[in-house]
């Protein structure tokens, strides 16, 4: 559960209408324009077994980020976990197990998910994009990790009317999630105190 959470801090999808921009470009024009968002999202585990499409656990929750490198996710079905960035450090904390876990967030985003949507700009040095199909009037695009180690192979984001709605993840296994994005609201204001994570009274912290 800890790396598909992760994983998903990233997570996101996109629409665009056929009579617009490409995918990549309204992408583009979204990341630049987009300095903070805030919204919901729905998650979704994808089997294929025997060439057999089977829908597994889903999650939901919501999410903000002020661009660059500051986010909360968080997840409140089934388990409640929360995903947080300040800027310099990631903090994954479990509220089941009451435990934090800290890593540098440089390492933690690189070439993920979560670097198209709370990271710099600069996504052409981490992802080589592509535009993909228009599927019940939503543009897709492809971003492939440049990073030979990277946990994922592709990262399929849709687009409308610019803004993020949906996203397919699969993973070097082969495993692919997908996630829903509502609610969308770009450009909201933020406290200065906002991604500023407190660790919870009694938990275990772990730094790696």
């Amino acid at each position: 559960m800890k790396s598909l959470a992760f994983s998903l801090f990233v997570a996101l999808s996109f629409y665009v209408s056929a009579v617009q921009a490409s995918a990549i470009e309204q992408f583009k024009t979204f990341v630049a324009n987009a300095r903070t968002a805030k919204g919901d999202f729905t998650q979704q585990q994808v089997k294929i077994v025997n060439g057999v499409v089977k829908l597994g656990k889903t999650s939901s929750g919501q999410f903000k980020f002020a661009r660059p490198g500051k986010f909360i996710w968080t997840y409140s079905k089934p388990y409640e976990q929360v995903l947080q960035a300040d800027g310099d450090k990631l903090y994954m904390y479990d509220k089941d197990l009451n435990q934090v876990t800290i890593k540098a967030l440089g390492t933690a985003l690189a070439s993920s998910p979560a670097a198209i949507l709370f990271g710099s700009v600069d996504l052409e040095k981490n992802f080589v994009l592509k535009d993909g199909q228009l599927k019940q009037g939503v543009e897709w695009l492809e971003a492939i990790p440049k990073a030979k180690d990277s946990q994922f192979e592709t990262i399929r984001i849709g687009m409308k009317d610019g803004l993020p709605v949906g996203m397919e993840l699969k993973d070097s296994f082969g495993q692919i999630s997908t996630l829903s994005m509502i609610n969308f609201e770009k450009n909201p204001s933020f406290g200065a105190d906002q991604f500023k994570f407190v660790v919870p009274q009694g938990a275990d912290v772990f730094r790696q």
